[in-house]
């Protein structure tokens, strides 16, 4: 049964708002001084986290094969969006979630190329990655996420507390022995109440 199209663009979200525009200026974002240094940042995120609270931890949501976004596929080398191995996580800082984390791979990859991927439990892929020297970065995208991204919607069902209509991401590309994996994190309200300096401990 066909649908009057005007009842479909009211059923649906507008495509803009959930395909991300990733570039590779923060200035984009629409960011506060504090946020920006987060977000520019290219150090470990994890060791960054780690040094600004008591007790950090890592907890996963989810780790299985899932279709990935329509703004994903492309940056992964990918014709079209099809099944690739997805995780997500919360990174917590003193059980206050700072960052939604998630990461997907091409099912391609081996375990050769990506030997600890599947076995990371609550470890953080973070400190795999940057403890590797056969791991080579690729430069940061920015965007900010709105509330009918596929992502925006996942973090409002993980941490129903947060309520805002929008909020500042990054992401990119990892390399080893040829195999790629693309990490978005994006940075939830409590990260600006953590110092810029490492506490003292």
């Amino acid at each position: 049964m066909m649908r009057d199209p005007y009842v479909l663009s009211k059923l649906s979200p507008p495509r803009r708002l959930t395909v991300a525009n990733w570039v590779d200026h923060v200035n984009t974002v629409d960011s506060d001084r504090v946020m920006q240094d987060w977000l520019c940042n290219r150090d470990s995120l994890t060791a960054r986290l780690v040094a600004r609270c008591d007790q950090f931890r890592v907890h996963r949501l989810s780790q299985h094969q899932a279709q990935c976004l329509h703004d994903e596929y492309a940056a992964i080398g990918l014709a079209r969006p099809t099944k690739v191995h997805q995780r997500e996580v919360l990174l917590k800082c003193d059980g206050v979630p700072m960052i939604y984390g998630h990461t997907v791979v091409p099912l391609s990859a081996t375990a050769n190329q990506w030997p600890l991927f599947h076995a990371l439990g609550e470890r953080s892929l973070g400190s795999t990655l940057f403890n590797d020297p056969l791991v080579e970065r690729g430069v940061l995208f920015y965007a900010r996420l709105h509330t009918c991204h596929p992502l925006m919607q996942r973090i409002k069902r993980a941490v129903p507390e947060i309520n805002v209509t929008s909020l500042p991401a990054r992401r990119s590309l990892f390399w080893r022995k040829g195999a790629c994996l693309l990490v978005t994190e994006v940075f939830l309200p409590g990260v600006t109440r953590l110092t810029l300096t490492p506490r003292k401990k």
